[in-house]
């Protein structure tokens, strides 16, 4: 009867492990193009990534490099301040897109342009998302909301 409890026991933990590696693999595979890891241009400079790898990036539009082409294709490139990457999208812009504005674009690196399928500006003059924060904040070039340059 004592060999019974242990084998079922057994049974049981070992059903429970499968279970669970089962769930785990599950979740990943349907999140395999939902998940998107960020990058500052200064990351992207130092180690491009594939061109078939789907990322976000981030930081300020640099002032003076804002194109609008042809139709809805735009062209503008992207810094943290330690570095600048060129940026096309073709669609509609955020309303409150600019020059010298927070932006997180989704994409891929392709000879050396980043080629975005997704763009986001900031909401409102106070926030940024918090990976913007921390490449710009790691290149030094991040200032609070409402303090003037230089100040």
């Amino acid at each position: 009867m004592k060999g019974l409890k242990k084998q079922r026991r057994i049974q049981i933990i070992i059903a429970a492990f499968v279970a669970l590696g089962l769930s785990t693999a599950l979740v990943g595979y349907a999140m395999r193009d939902g998940i998107n890891f960020f990058r500052a241009p200064s990351q992207i400079v130092a180690e491009p990534p594939s061109p078939t790898e789907v990322f976000r990036i981030g930081g300020l539009v640099e002032e003076g490099t804002l194109v609008r082409g042809q139709g809805e294709t735009v062209t503008f490139n992207v810094t943290d301040g330690g570095a600048s990457v060129p940026v096309r999208y073709t669609g509609v812009l955020p309303d409150l897109f600019g020059e010298g504005e927070g932006m997180v674009g989704t994409g891929s690196l392709v000879d050396g342009v980043f080629l975005a399928t997704e763009i986001l500006a900031r909401h409102d003059e106070t926030y940024m998302p918090k990976e913007v924060i921390d490449a710009l904040k790691e290149q030094g070039v991040y200032q609070e909301p409402g303090t003037p340059p230089n100040g």
